[in-house]
Protein backbone atom coordinates (compact mmCIF):
# COMPACT_ATOMS: atom_id res chain seq x y z
CA UNK A 1 0.00 0.00 0.00
CA UNK A 2 1.15 3.48 -0.70
CA UNK A 3 2.19 5.63 2.21
CA UNK A 4 2.57 9.32 2.70
CA UNK A 5 5.97 10.81 3.42
CA UNK A 6 5.10 11.62 7.04
CA UNK A 7 4.63 8.75 9.49
CA UNK A 8 5.59 10.32 12.83
CA UNK A 9 3.13 9.80 15.64
CA UNK A 10 3.16 13.49 16.52
CA UNK A 11 1.97 14.39 13.05
CA UNK A 12 -0.98 11.97 12.91
CA UNK A 13 -4.48 13.41 12.71
CA UNK A 14 -6.96 12.84 15.55
CA UNK A 15 -9.15 10.51 13.47
CA UNK A 16 -8.02 7.11 12.23
CA UNK A 17 -9.56 7.88 8.82
CA UNK A 18 -10.06 11.22 7.14
CA UNK A 19 -11.65 11.95 3.76
CA UNK A 20 -9.57 14.36 1.70
CA UNK A 21 -11.67 14.61 -1.45
CA UNK A 22 -14.86 13.12 -2.85
CA UNK A 23 -15.10 13.01 -6.65
CA UNK A 24 -18.82 13.58 -7.13
CA UNK A 25 -21.95 15.05 -5.63
CA UNK A 26 -23.59 11.68 -4.95
CA UNK A 27 -22.88 9.42 -2.00
CA UNK A 28 -21.53 6.67 -4.23
CA UNK A 29 -18.43 8.32 -5.65
CA UNK A 30 -14.69 7.67 -5.61
CA UNK A 31 -12.89 9.42 -2.80
CA UNK A 32 -9.42 10.11 -1.51
CA UNK A 33 -8.71 9.37 2.13
CA UNK A 34 -5.98 8.70 4.63
CA UNK A 35 -5.62 6.00 7.28
CA UNK A 36 -3.41 6.96 10.21
CA UNK A 37 -2.73 4.68 13.17
CA UNK A 38 -0.06 5.10 15.87
CA UNK A 39 3.17 3.33 15.02
CA UNK A 40 2.15 2.61 11.41
CA UNK A 41 2.88 4.50 8.23
CA UNK A 42 0.16 6.81 7.05
CA UNK A 43 -1.70 5.13 4.18
CA UNK A 44 -3.36 7.01 1.35
CA UNK A 45 -6.57 5.51 0.00
CA UNK A 46 -7.99 4.02 -2.12
CA UNK A 47 -5.55 1.16 -1.88
CA UNK A 48 -5.37 -2.53 -1.11
CA UNK A 49 -4.37 -5.10 1.49
CA UNK A 50 -2.14 -8.00 0.53
CA UNK A 51 -3.86 -11.32 1.21
CA UNK A 52 -1.96 -13.79 3.38
CA UNK A 53 -1.94 -17.56 3.73
CA UNK A 54 -1.12 -18.63 7.29
CA UNK A 55 0.19 -15.16 8.00
CA UNK A 56 2.51 -14.83 5.00
CA UNK A 57 1.92 -13.41 1.55
CA UNK A 58 2.13 -16.51 -0.68
CA UNK A 59 5.57 -17.05 -2.25
CA UNK A 60 7.19 -14.23 -0.22
CA UNK A 61 9.43 -14.79 2.76
CA UNK A 62 9.48 -12.07 5.39
CA UNK A 63 12.83 -10.66 4.29
CA UNK A 64 11.72 -10.53 0.65
CA UNK A 65 8.44 -8.92 1.75
CA UNK A 66 10.29 -6.12 3.55
CA UNK A 67 13.12 -5.63 1.05
CA UNK A 68 11.56 -6.05 -2.39
CA UNK A 69 7.93 -4.97 -2.07
CA UNK A 70 6.03 -1.84 -1.06
CA UNK A 71 3.19 -3.67 0.65
CA UNK A 72 2.11 -1.71 3.71
CA UNK A 73 -0.98 -3.62 4.83
CA UNK A 74 -2.00 -7.27 5.08
CA UNK A 75 -5.19 -9.18 5.81
CA UNK A 76 -4.91 -12.26 8.04
CA UNK A 77 -7.63 -14.86 8.66
CA UNK A 78 -7.79 -16.32 12.18
CA UNK A 79 -8.95 -19.68 10.77
CA UNK A 80 -5.40 -20.20 9.46
CA UNK A 81 -4.11 -20.66 13.02
CA UNK A 82 -6.77 -22.45 15.08
CA UNK A 83 -6.91 -26.01 13.77
CA UNK A 84 -6.22 -27.29 17.32
CA UNK A 85 -9.20 -25.44 18.85
CA UNK A 86 -11.37 -26.04 20.78
CA UNK A 87 -9.92 -29.29 22.23
CA UNK A 88 -6.43 -27.76 22.50
CA UNK A 89 -5.29 -24.15 22.54
CA UNK A 90 -3.50 -23.15 19.33
CA UNK A 91 0.20 -22.25 19.72
CA UNK A 92 -0.44 -18.63 18.75
CA UNK A 93 -2.47 -18.16 21.96
CA UNK A 94 0.55 -19.11 24.10
CA UNK A 95 2.86 -16.63 22.39
CA UNK A 96 3.65 -13.53 24.45
CA UNK A 97 6.39 -11.31 22.96
CA UNK A 98 8.76 -10.01 25.65
CA UNK A 99 8.54 -6.46 24.28
CA UNK A 100 4.75 -6.38 24.73
CA UNK A 101 4.14 -6.12 20.97
CA UNK A 102 1.24 -7.73 19.14
CA UNK A 103 1.53 -11.54 19.47
CA UNK A 104 0.10 -11.96 15.97
CA UNK A 105 2.55 -9.46 14.47
CA UNK A 106 5.55 -11.16 16.06
CA UNK A 107 4.22 -14.66 15.34
CA UNK A 108 4.11 -13.97 11.58
CA UNK A 109 7.23 -11.71 11.64
CA UNK A 110 5.38 -8.74 10.15
CA UNK A 111 7.32 -5.43 10.03
CA UNK A 112 6.29 -2.93 12.70
CA UNK A 113 5.20 -0.27 10.22
CA UNK A 114 2.87 -2.61 8.28
CA UNK A 115 -0.88 -2.32 8.89
CA UNK A 116 -2.30 -5.58 10.27
CA UNK A 117 -5.98 -6.45 9.71
CA UNK A 118 -7.51 -9.55 11.34
CA UNK A 119 -10.69 -11.30 10.23
CA UNK A 120 -12.34 -14.56 11.27
CA UNK A 121 -12.27 -16.05 7.75
CA UNK A 122 -9.56 -15.77 5.15
CA UNK A 123 -10.33 -14.19 1.82
CA UNK A 124 -11.31 -15.86 -0.42
CA UNK A 125 -13.15 -18.01 2.13
CA UNK A 126 -14.05 -21.62 1.46
CA UNK A 127 -17.83 -22.10 1.54
CA UNK A 128 -18.91 -24.28 4.46
CA UNK A 129 -20.80 -27.51 3.67
CA UNK A 130 -24.53 -27.29 4.22
CA UNK A 131 -24.26 -29.72 7.14
CA UNK A 132 -21.97 -27.30 8.99
CA UNK A 133 -23.56 -23.84 8.83
CA UNK A 134 -23.36 -20.89 11.22
CA UNK A 135 -25.29 -21.12 14.50
CA UNK A 136 -26.51 -18.62 17.10
CA UNK A 137 -23.20 -18.88 18.96
CA UNK A 138 -20.61 -19.63 16.29
CA UNK A 139 -19.61 -19.58 12.64
CA UNK A 140 -18.06 -22.37 10.57
CA UNK A 141 -14.40 -21.82 9.76
CA UNK A 142 -12.11 -23.82 7.47
CA UNK A 143 -8.94 -24.97 9.20
CA UNK A 144 -6.06 -27.16 8.09
CA UNK A 145 -7.93 -30.22 9.39
CA UNK A 146 -11.40 -29.40 8.09
CA UNK A 147 -14.32 -27.22 9.12
CA UNK A 148 -14.72 -26.32 12.78
CA UNK A 149 -16.76 -23.81 14.75
CA UNK A 150 -15.52 -20.48 16.07
CA UNK A 151 -17.65 -18.93 18.80
CA UNK A 152 -18.15 -15.20 19.12
CA UNK A 153 -16.64 -15.32 22.60
CA UNK A 154 -13.48 -17.06 21.37
CA UNK A 155 -13.12 -14.64 18.47
CA UNK A 156 -13.48 -11.64 20.78
CA UNK A 157 -10.83 -13.12 23.07
CA UNK A 158 -8.53 -13.75 20.08
CA UNK A 159 -8.96 -10.16 18.90
CA UNK A 160 -8.07 -8.88 22.35
CA UNK A 161 -5.01 -11.09 22.74
CA UNK A 162 -3.55 -10.89 19.21
CA UNK A 163 -3.68 -7.06 19.09
CA UNK A 164 -4.09 -6.48 15.37
CA UNK A 165 -4.46 -2.88 14.21
CA UNK A 166 -7.92 -3.51 12.78
CA UNK A 167 -10.28 -6.36 13.68
CA UNK A 168 -13.17 -7.18 11.35
CA UNK A 169 -16.14 -8.05 13.54
CA UNK A 170 -17.66 -11.50 13.24
CA UNK A 171 -20.80 -11.50 11.14
CA UNK A 172 -23.27 -14.16 10.08
CA UNK A 173 -22.15 -14.07 6.45
CA UNK A 174 -23.06 -17.29 4.57
CA UNK A 175 -20.22 -17.38 2.06
CA UNK A 176 -21.31 -18.98 -1.19
CA UNK A 177 -25.02 -18.77 -0.39
CA UNK A 178 -27.66 -16.05 -0.54
CA UNK A 179 -29.70 -14.87 2.42
CA UNK A 180 -33.44 -15.53 2.29
CA UNK A 181 -35.92 -13.27 4.08
CA UNK A 182 -36.15 -15.50 7.19
CA UNK A 183 -32.40 -16.06 7.19
CA UNK A 184 -31.78 -12.30 7.09
CA UNK A 185 -33.66 -11.86 10.36
CA UNK A 186 -31.56 -14.53 12.03
CA UNK A 187 -28.33 -13.15 10.59
CA UNK A 188 -29.21 -9.64 11.79
CA UNK A 189 -29.89 -10.77 15.35
CA UNK A 190 -26.75 -12.88 15.48
CA UNK A 191 -24.48 -10.17 14.10
CA UNK A 192 -25.84 -7.58 16.53
CA UNK A 193 -25.22 -9.95 19.44
CA UNK A 194 -21.69 -10.80 18.27
CA UNK A 195 -20.77 -7.17 17.64
CA UNK A 196 -22.02 -6.24 21.13
CA UNK A 197 -19.82 -8.97 22.63
CA UNK A 198 -16.85 -7.70 20.64
CA UNK A 199 -17.48 -4.14 21.84
CA UNK A 200 -17.75 -5.22 25.49
CA UNK A 201 -14.54 -7.25 25.16
CA UNK A 202 -12.69 -4.18 23.90
CA UNK A 203 -13.98 -2.00 26.73
CA UNK A 204 -12.91 -4.50 29.37
CA UNK A 205 -9.41 -4.54 27.94
CA UNK A 206 -9.04 -0.82 27.28
CA UNK A 207 -6.73 -0.11 30.25
CA UNK A 208 -3.05 -0.92 29.97
CA UNK A 209 -3.00 -1.97 26.31
CA UNK A 210 -0.37 -0.29 24.15
CA UNK A 211 -2.14 -0.75 20.80
CA UNK A 212 -5.93 -0.79 20.75
CA UNK A 213 -7.44 -2.49 17.71
CA UNK A 214 -10.03 -0.62 15.68
CA UNK A 215 -13.27 -2.51 15.15
CA UNK A 216 -14.78 -2.72 11.67
CA UNK A 217 -18.44 -3.73 11.56
CA UNK A 218 -19.42 -6.30 8.91
CA UNK A 219 -22.44 -5.46 6.78
CA UNK A 220 -24.53 -8.44 5.72
CA UNK A 221 -24.53 -9.20 1.96
CA UNK A 222 -27.92 -7.55 1.42
CA UNK A 223 -29.10 -3.96 1.08
CA UNK A 224 -29.08 -1.75 4.16
CA UNK A 225 -32.88 -1.59 3.98
CA UNK A 226 -33.05 -5.36 4.47
CA UNK A 227 -30.85 -5.16 7.56
CA UNK A 228 -32.26 -1.91 8.90
CA UNK A 229 -32.39 -3.00 12.54
CA UNK A 230 -28.68 -3.86 12.47
CA UNK A 231 -27.82 -0.58 10.69
CA UNK A 232 -29.77 1.34 13.33
CA UNK A 233 -27.74 -0.39 16.04
CA UNK A 234 -24.52 0.62 14.29
CA UNK A 235 -25.58 4.25 14.16
CA UNK A 236 -26.84 4.30 17.78
CA UNK A 237 -25.69 1.82 20.44
CA UNK A 238 -22.53 0.58 18.68
CA UNK A 239 -21.45 3.89 17.13
CA UNK A 240 -18.72 4.70 19.73
CA UNK A 241 -17.05 1.31 19.16
CA UNK A 242 -17.20 1.07 15.36
CA UNK A 243 -14.33 2.61 13.38
CA UNK A 244 -15.11 1.26 9.91
CA UNK A 245 -17.23 -1.02 7.75
CA UNK A 246 -16.49 -4.38 6.13
CA UNK A 247 -18.41 -4.80 2.87
CA UNK A 248 -19.26 -8.28 1.51
CA UNK A 249 -21.73 -7.23 -1.19
CA UNK A 250 -21.98 -4.06 -3.29
CA UNK A 251 -25.70 -3.83 -2.52
CA UNK A 252 -24.78 -2.84 1.02
CA UNK A 253 -23.36 0.52 -0.05
CA UNK A 254 -26.17 1.43 -2.43
CA UNK A 255 -28.38 2.78 0.40
CA UNK A 256 -25.78 3.35 3.11
CA UNK A 257 -27.18 5.89 5.60
CA UNK A 258 -25.57 9.30 6.02
CA UNK A 259 -24.36 8.48 9.53
CA UNK A 260 -22.11 5.70 8.15
CA UNK A 261 -20.88 7.50 5.05
CA UNK A 262 -17.72 8.85 6.66
CA UNK A 263 -16.41 5.54 7.98
CA UNK A 264 -13.64 3.78 6.00
CA UNK A 265 -14.90 0.90 3.87
CA UNK A 266 -12.99 -2.36 3.66
CA UNK A 267 -14.07 -4.20 0.50
CA UNK A 268 -14.18 -8.00 0.88
CA UNK A 269 -16.23 -8.68 -2.27
CA UNK A 270 -13.28 -10.38 -4.04
CA UNK A 271 -12.92 -8.53 -7.37
CA UNK A 272 -11.60 -10.82 -10.11
CA UNK A 273 -10.24 -8.24 -12.58
CA UNK A 274 -8.88 -4.67 -12.44
CA UNK A 275 -12.13 -3.58 -14.12
CA UNK A 276 -14.04 -4.81 -11.10
CA UNK A 277 -11.56 -3.05 -8.82
CA UNK A 278 -12.35 0.22 -10.60
CA UNK A 279 -16.07 -0.47 -10.24
CA UNK A 280 -15.71 -0.78 -6.49
CA UNK A 281 -13.59 2.33 -6.17
CA UNK A 282 -16.21 4.22 -8.18
CA UNK A 283 -18.68 3.26 -5.43
CA UNK A 284 -16.46 4.73 -2.75
CA UNK A 285 -14.50 1.73 -1.50
CA UNK A 286 -11.37 2.77 0.39
CA UNK A 287 -9.39 -0.42 1.08
CA UNK A 288 -9.70 -3.56 -1.03
CA UNK A 289 -8.57 -7.17 -0.90
CA UNK A 290 -7.64 -8.47 -4.36
CA UNK A 291 -7.44 -12.26 -4.77
CA UNK A 292 -6.42 -12.16 -8.44
CA UNK A 293 -2.90 -10.96 -7.59
CA UNK A 294 -1.83 -14.30 -6.13
CA UNK A 295 -4.10 -16.17 -8.56
CA UNK A 296 -2.17 -14.63 -11.45
CA UNK A 297 1.15 -15.47 -9.79
CA UNK A 298 0.10 -19.09 -9.26
CA UNK A 299 -0.89 -19.30 -12.93
CA UNK A 300 2.51 -17.98 -14.07
CA UNK A 301 1.02 -14.72 -15.36
CA UNK A 302 2.86 -11.40 -15.09
CA UNK A 303 0.35 -8.56 -14.70
CA UNK A 304 0.86 -5.99 -17.44
CA UNK A 305 -1.75 -3.22 -17.09
CA UNK A 306 -1.56 0.42 -16.07
CA UNK A 307 -4.39 2.78 -15.25
CA UNK A 308 -3.17 5.80 -17.16
CA UNK A 309 -1.07 6.31 -20.27
CA UNK A 310 -1.08 9.71 -22.04
CA UNK A 311 -0.87 8.33 -25.57
CA UNK A 312 -4.08 6.32 -25.05
CA UNK A 313 -6.38 9.25 -24.36
CA UNK A 314 -8.49 10.53 -27.21
CA UNK A 315 -7.65 14.11 -26.20
CA UNK A 316 -4.16 13.70 -27.69
CA UNK A 317 -5.56 12.79 -31.09
CA UNK A 318 -3.85 9.40 -31.06
CA UNK A 319 -5.74 6.17 -31.65
CA UNK A 320 -6.38 3.51 -29.07
CA UNK A 321 -4.64 0.15 -29.66
CA UNK A 322 -6.21 -1.69 -32.59
CA UNK A 323 -6.71 -4.79 -30.42
CA UNK A 324 -7.44 -4.73 -26.71
CA UNK A 325 -4.27 -5.38 -24.73
CA UNK A 326 -4.05 -8.39 -22.39
CA UNK A 327 -4.12 -7.76 -18.66
CA UNK A 328 -1.16 -10.08 -18.19
CA UNK A 329 1.55 -12.07 -19.94
CA UNK A 330 1.59 -15.86 -19.71
CA UNK A 331 5.20 -16.66 -18.83
CA UNK A 332 4.71 -20.37 -19.56
CA UNK A 333 4.63 -19.75 -23.31
CA UNK A 334 7.73 -21.16 -25.06
CA UNK A 335 8.18 -17.90 -27.01
CA UNK A 336 9.73 -16.40 -23.85
CA UNK A 337 12.47 -19.04 -23.68
CA UNK A 338 14.98 -16.82 -25.54
CA UNK A 339 13.55 -13.39 -24.69
CA UNK A 340 16.07 -11.32 -22.72
CA UNK A 341 13.73 -8.38 -22.04
CA UNK A 342 12.02 -7.65 -18.73
CA UNK A 343 8.63 -9.07 -17.92
CA UNK A 344 6.89 -5.78 -18.74
CA UNK A 345 8.47 -2.93 -20.68
CA UNK A 346 9.26 0.04 -18.45
CA UNK A 347 8.54 -1.78 -15.19
CA UNK A 348 10.94 -0.80 -12.39
CA UNK A 349 10.24 -3.64 -9.96
CA UNK A 350 13.04 -5.81 -8.61
CA UNK A 351 12.17 -8.67 -10.97
CA UNK A 352 12.13 -6.65 -14.19
CA UNK A 353 15.30 -4.70 -13.36
CA UNK A 354 17.34 -7.78 -12.43
CA UNK A 355 15.98 -10.69 -14.51
CA UNK A 356 14.50 -11.40 -17.93
CA UNK A 357 11.65 -13.42 -19.39
CA UNK A 358 13.84 -16.32 -20.48
CA UNK A 359 15.12 -16.84 -16.94
CA UNK A 360 11.65 -16.67 -15.44
CA UNK A 361 10.25 -19.06 -18.03
CA UNK A 362 13.06 -21.49 -17.26
CA UNK A 363 12.26 -21.32 -13.53
CA UNK A 364 8.60 -22.09 -14.11
CA UNK A 365 9.29 -25.01 -16.44
CA UNK A 366 11.84 -26.39 -13.96
CA UNK A 367 9.28 -26.02 -11.11
CA UNK A 368 11.68 -23.76 -9.21
CA UNK A 369 9.86 -21.83 -6.48
CA UNK A 370 11.97 -18.76 -7.24
CA UNK A 371 9.91 -18.28 -10.41
CA UNK A 372 6.73 -17.64 -8.41
CA UNK A 373 8.63 -15.47 -5.92
CA UNK A 374 9.77 -13.16 -8.71
CA UNK A 375 6.29 -13.10 -10.24
CA UNK A 376 4.70 -12.20 -6.91
CA UNK A 377 7.13 -9.30 -6.44
CA UNK A 378 6.32 -8.00 -9.92
CA UNK A 379 2.56 -8.41 -9.62
CA UNK A 380 2.35 -6.52 -6.35
CA UNK A 381 4.46 -3.75 -7.86
CA UNK A 382 2.01 -3.46 -10.76
CA UNK A 383 -0.93 -3.19 -8.32
CA UNK A 384 0.92 -0.55 -6.29
CA UNK A 385 1.40 1.56 -9.44
CA UNK A 386 -2.21 0.89 -10.46
CA UNK A 387 -3.60 2.33 -7.23
CA UNK A 388 -1.15 5.22 -7.26
CA UNK A 389 -2.46 6.22 -10.69
CA UNK A 390 -6.06 5.82 -9.47
CA UNK A 391 -5.47 8.25 -6.61
CA UNK A 392 -3.87 10.73 -8.98
CA UNK A 393 -6.80 10.40 -11.36
CA UNK A 394 -9.29 11.12 -8.58
CA UNK A 395 -7.24 14.12 -7.49
CA UNK A 396 -7.17 15.43 -11.08
CA UNK A 397 -10.90 14.92 -11.53
CA UNK A 398 -10.48 12.58 -14.53
CA UNK A 399 -11.38 9.26 -12.90
CA UNK A 400 -14.57 8.65 -14.86
CA UNK A 401 -12.89 9.33 -18.21
CA UNK A 402 -9.88 7.21 -17.26
CA UNK A 403 -12.15 4.25 -16.46
CA UNK A 404 -13.64 4.47 -19.96
CA UNK A 405 -10.16 4.61 -21.46
CA UNK A 406 -9.02 1.61 -19.44
CA UNK A 407 -12.04 -0.40 -20.60
CA UNK A 408 -11.20 0.39 -24.24
CA UNK A 409 -7.51 -0.37 -23.96
CA UNK A 410 -7.54 -3.64 -22.00
CA UNK A 411 -9.32 -6.95 -22.32
CA UNK A 412 -12.11 -7.62 -19.85
CA UNK A 413 -10.76 -10.93 -18.49
CA UNK A 414 -7.46 -12.23 -17.21
CA UNK A 415 -5.44 -14.55 -19.50
CA UNK A 416 -6.24 -18.24 -19.30
CA UNK A 417 -3.94 -20.42 -17.23
CA UNK A 418 -1.79 -22.78 -19.34
CA UNK A 419 0.89 -24.01 -16.91
CA UNK A 420 0.56 -26.36 -13.98
CA UNK A 421 1.47 -23.83 -11.31
CA UNK A 422 2.87 -24.48 -7.81
CA UNK A 423 1.41 -26.97 -5.38
CA UNK A 424 -2.18 -26.22 -4.42
CA UNK A 425 -2.57 -25.22 -0.76
CA UNK A 426 -4.99 -28.03 0.07
CA UNK A 427 -6.41 -26.57 3.28
CA UNK A 428 -7.92 -23.76 1.22
CA UNK A 429 -10.22 -26.18 -0.62
CA UNK A 430 -13.18 -28.11 0.68
CA UNK A 431 -13.05 -31.89 0.42
CA UNK A 432 -15.76 -33.31 -1.82
CA UNK A 433 -15.66 -36.82 -0.31
CA UNK A 434 -14.76 -40.19 -1.76
CA UNK A 435 -13.56 -40.43 -5.31
CA UNK A 436 -12.14 -36.92 -5.26
CA UNK A 437 -9.24 -36.50 -7.66
CA UNK A 438 -5.85 -35.23 -6.59
CA UNK A 439 -5.50 -31.45 -6.69
CA UNK A 440 -1.75 -31.64 -7.26
CA UNK A 441 -0.30 -33.53 -10.19
CA UNK A 442 2.79 -35.64 -9.64
CA UNK A 443 5.87 -33.40 -10.00
CA UNK A 444 7.80 -36.09 -11.87
CA UNK A 445 6.60 -38.74 -14.33
CA UNK A 446 8.30 -41.34 -16.49
CA UNK A 447 9.36 -40.10 -19.90
CA UNK A 448 8.81 -41.80 -23.26
CA UNK A 449 8.91 -45.59 -22.94
CA UNK A 450 9.55 -45.43 -19.20
CA UNK A 451 6.53 -47.57 -18.35
CA UNK A 452 7.65 -50.30 -20.76
CA UNK A 453 11.18 -50.28 -19.38
CA UNK A 454 9.84 -50.49 -15.86
CA UNK A 455 7.65 -53.45 -16.78
CA UNK A 456 10.60 -55.21 -18.37
CA UNK A 457 12.72 -54.73 -15.26
CA UNK A 458 10.08 -56.10 -12.88
CA UNK A 459 10.89 -59.32 -11.07
CA UNK A 460 9.21 -62.41 -12.55
CA UNK A 461 6.58 -64.37 -10.70
CA UNK A 462 7.94 -67.03 -8.36
CA UNK A 463 6.08 -69.75 -10.29
CA UNK A 464 7.08 -68.53 -13.74
CA UNK A 465 7.98 -71.15 -16.31
CA UNK A 466 11.44 -71.52 -17.83
CA UNK A 467 10.20 -69.96 -21.04
CA UNK A 468 9.01 -66.82 -19.22
CA UNK A 469 12.28 -66.53 -17.30
CA UNK A 470 14.24 -66.81 -20.52
CA UNK A 471 12.05 -64.29 -22.29
CA UNK A 472 12.64 -61.77 -19.49
CA UNK A 473 16.39 -62.34 -19.51
CA UNK A 474 16.60 -63.95 -16.05
CA UNK A 475 17.67 -67.42 -17.25
CA UNK A 476 18.83 -69.36 -20.22
CA UNK A 477 17.53 -72.80 -21.08
CA UNK A 478 20.10 -75.52 -21.46
CA UNK A 479 19.63 -77.96 -24.30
Amino acid sequence: MATSESSLLGELPDEMFSIIKTAGITRLAPRLGRVALPGRKVIDTPHYLAITSRGAVPHLTQDTFARDTSISGVYVGLEDFIERAPSHSPPIYFFHPPDGASPLRRFIALPDETLLVLGARRTQPVAAPSANPNTHEAIAVCTAVGFKTLTAEDYAEAGRHLQADIVVGMGDVPHGRSLGSKRIEKATDRTIQWMAEQAVSRKENAAGVAVQAKLFAPLLPVSCANQQFYVDCLTDELAPDVSGLAIYDLRSVQDLPEALQYLPRLDLTEPQTPHQVLQRIALGMDILTIPFITAATDAGIALAFAFSAPNWTSNTGEDYPADALPLGIDMWLPQHATDLSGLVEGCECYTCTNHHRAYLQHLLVAKEMLGWVLLQIHNHHVIDAFFRAIRQSIADGTFEQDIETFARVYQSAMPEKTGQGPRVRGYQYRSEGRGEGKKNKAPFTRLGDGNEKFAESALPDANASAEVLEAQGFAEKQE
